[in-house]
């Protein structure tokens, strides 16, 4: 086991940059590594992807990730190779040559991680492949796709373990999803086939995000004013419908707002370039309907906006998830309107009339109940996922970081628990509420309820204010609704302590506090003006690479380097989130950004925050150059030319010059000549001996075209040297 864990974290420092692991990962990994099945239960952004990364590069053999989002794959391949861990996806993304390619590239065993989906894997080419692939284990990301119980069953994963079963060999099994109750996991276990499988489930909880639930009389105004005072921000906003989005879409662009779109009337290809540009930092801000999101890899998503009340509680926990990846503080904002609940209800009745819908009709009214309630949000979203926290408030959600205000409505919910009582507890919240309105309605009159004593007792509010309070009288436990289609009231035991106990009913009036800050995840303040230039300088090494910006570093890591000042390769390296190969790819660019603020600031580093730290003055300037030379002289002695150690480093080539010719100066052992034009010996000099060395311009207009400035400066200090 120890020889695990120092393996497995050397590996996650080389690759991943960081020291330790996150509660759980290694629980899995070691279990894995023992070739043991397992079935992780994480939150979004806990870094299940590592639990099979790090045992795919132990084990011999490649790791089959089977994952129902293609975006995700291609997302996620691009960041495992941009760290030197060879992977590839097969789907129906790729065309027939780079299919084949590979195909062939995986049967020489070329890859370490292939990403497939699960309508793939059954193929009988896919399988033929597998075949002849020493398989170290599968990977099988969002498990709950297999159960009908869960909120996205895919009928594809109903038949991934007759595929495994098919093999000459059984390779070890991984199960990992973000979201599962306890009837979810047990249909993973089944059905997936998972053997004697060690089950962990980390937590659901996600400190770093903020939750809350707003009722704004105009939805579409309160996004837009949200949206634009966020423009630096990347977020989404969901809505239930195609026509929402699109009309969404096109106001924020009459704002001003870098926005996108995306919803399932859209071509592919429209959606793959909108998906980018988000993904790519090119546009703020994601309009979609919930077909987008699960497939990208965004670890920088600042804010989720829900336009409507989604239809469980499951979907919008994994599209709030969509926020703070990288584990930065970020908003889930859901915005309720009574009206939502008609149209899921419209939603669920346009599904298939042989499925039994009554788990859909539950869900909608747990999450109806979140809406409601005036508890805790973060409470209430972990006791749905079988937790039991050990906090009553949170103080990170809209509830929590309020200022309350308690309004006595015992003798309005009076009532309504009368109303419904005397309505013999068969009708819904519509009856109940003209009734108590003092409807003239056909099927009031008819039913002869304009007889009862509670008949109009609460004429002053509107009918839908009335609604209001029963669903907050449901979501505290006083009410219950039964049946599925159409539910009915039915007063619950509780109800009677207010009837006839003398059971006072307060609800709660929230408003914001001015001074509710959620507290950083860094131990020093994050200076934002140097913040702000080390994501500008992301933005240009990601165009340069060809890859999105939060895969050069994330949002954290950035804000850790302007927070912690790194003004050594050391310090750098224990920057969270840089690890030697991005040290080597894009470190030293940004270390030099940070050591030219911190210099052209004068800010003195503490000496205590990083390893090796001194006052930032000429001794520690000599010492960054001194370790990024050696860097540039190791690499050199390699056999890497200088052409290549630049787009390894991401500096310019005359930058590796300067380096290079900096270690010879110091007597490394290095033969530079053979890097010199020394045919033009004597021109270079005879131009030294006539315009002097204060300039090099004038050096170089007076030689041939060929000679570079490397080939000056090594001139120069030959001729130093030689009159010395």
């Amino acid at each position: 086991m120890n020889d695990y864990l120092e393996q497995s974290r050397s590996l996650l420092k080389k690759f991943f940059g960081y020291d330790d692991f996150r509660v759980g990962q290694f629980d899995i990994i070691s279990h894995i590594l023992n070739h043991e099945d397992c079935l992780a239960v994480m939150p979004t952004g806990s870094g299940k992807s590592i639990c099979y990364q790090i045992p795919s590069l132990i084990l011999d053999g490649c790791c089959i990730v089977v994952s129902p989002l293609i975006s995700l794959m291609k997302d996620q391949v691009d960041g495992l190779n941009e760290i030197g861990i060879s992977s590839a996806f097969i789907n129906s993304s790729l065309s027939s040559r780079e299919y084949i390619k590979t195909v062939q590239n995986a049967a020489k065993g070329m890859y370490k991680i292939i990403y497939v989906a699960p309508e793939r894997l059954d193929s009988d080419s896919f399988f033929e492949l597998m075949s002849n692939l020493n398989i170290s284990m599968f990977a099988i990301d969002e498990a709950h796709c297999v159960s009908r119980w869960g909120h996205d069953f895919r009928p594809s994963y109903t038949n991934i373990s007759n595929v495994i079963s098919r093999l000459s060999y059984r390779p070890v099994v991984a199960a990992f999803t973000a979201t599962a109750t306890e009837m979810v996991k047990k249909d993973i276990v089944s059905l997936l086939n998972l053997s004697n499988p060690f089950c962990l489930t980390t937590g659901f909880d996600r400190k770093n995000l903020s939750f809350s639930v707003e009722t704004p009389t105009n939805r579409k105004k309160f996004i837009y004013s949200y949206v634009q005072s966020h423009l630096d921000d990347s977020g989404i906003v969901y809505c239930l419908t195609r026509k929402s989005v699109d009309d969404l879409y096109d106001n924020l662009l009459r704002l001003g707002v870098r926005a996108s779109k995306y919803h399932a009337g859209m071509s592919d290809k429209d959606r793959s370039i909108n998906q980018n540009d988000f993904v790519y930092d090119k546009t703020s801000v994601m309009v979609a309907t919930n077909a987008f999101g699960m497939g990208i890899d965004k670890s920088n998503i600042r804010y989720v906006i829900h336009m409507n009340m989604p239809r469980d509680l499951e979907s919008y926990y994994q599209e709030a998830g969509r926020a703070g990846r990288d584990g930065d503080v970020s908003s889930c904002i859901l915005l309720f309107h009574r009206s939502d609940i008609m149209t899921n209800k419209f939603l669920i009745e346009q599904g298939s009339p042989y499925v039994d819908h009554s788990n859909e009709y539950k869900k909608l009214n747990d999450i109806v109940d979140y809406c409601n309630t005036d508890k805790c949000l973060r409470r209430y979203i972990l006791e749905y996922f079988g937790e039991s926290p050990v906090f009553d408030l949170c103080n990170n959600c809209s509830n929590c970081n309020s200022e309350i205000e308690l309004t006595d409505i015992t003798e309005d919910s009076k009532k309504i628990l009368s109303c419904i009582k005397r309505m013999n507890e068969r009708y819904g919240v519509g009856l109940v509420a003209d009734v108590l309105k003092g409807s003239r309605s056909s099927k009031v009159i008819g039913f002869g309820f304009d007889k009862l004593s509670t008949y109009g007792i609460m004429s002053e509010y509107s009918k839908s204010t009335i609604k209001e309070l029963i669903s907050f009288l449901v979501s505290e436990g006083y009410i219950k609704n039964v049946g599925d289609k159409y539910p009915v009231l039915v007063l619950k035991p509780e109800s009677n302590d207010v009837l006839f106990g003398g059971k006072q009913v307060f609800i709660k009036r929230k408003f914001e506090k001015s001074d509710s800050v959620v507290d950083s995840t860094f131990a020093k303040p994050v200076d934002m003006v140097l913040f702000d230039i080390l994501k500008s300088l992301r933005v240009e090494v990601a165009d340069k690479s060809g890859v999105p910006p939060f895969i050069v570093f994330t949002d954290v890591s950035l804000k850790y380097m302007a927070s912690e000042y790194p003004v050594t390769v050391d310090d750098f390296l224990n920057i969270p989130g840089v690890g030697r190969f991005k040290m080597e790819r894009y470190g030293f660019v940004f270390l030099d950004a940070v050591c030219k603020y911190v210099e052209d600031n004068n800010i003195v580093v503490d000496s205590s925050s990083c390893s090796q730290r001194n006052s930032v003055n000429k001794k520690s300037s000599d010492l960054e150059k001194e370790s990024t030379r050696k860097i540039s002289f190791d690499l050199y002695k390699s056999g890497k030319s200088i052409l290549e150690i630049a787009n390894i480093r991401g500096l310019t080539k005359q930058t590796i010059q300067n380096h290079l010719l900096d270690c010879y100066k110091n007597g490394f052992d290095l033969d530079l000549e053979k890097e010199i034009h020394t045919e033009y010996k004597d021109v270079i000099c005879d131009a030294i001996n006539t315009f002097g060395t204060d300039k090099l311009k004038p050096l170089k207009d007076a030689v041939p075209n060929a000679v570079s400035y490397l080939d000056i400066r090594y001139y120069i200090y030959e001729l130093e040297k030689n009159n010395k």
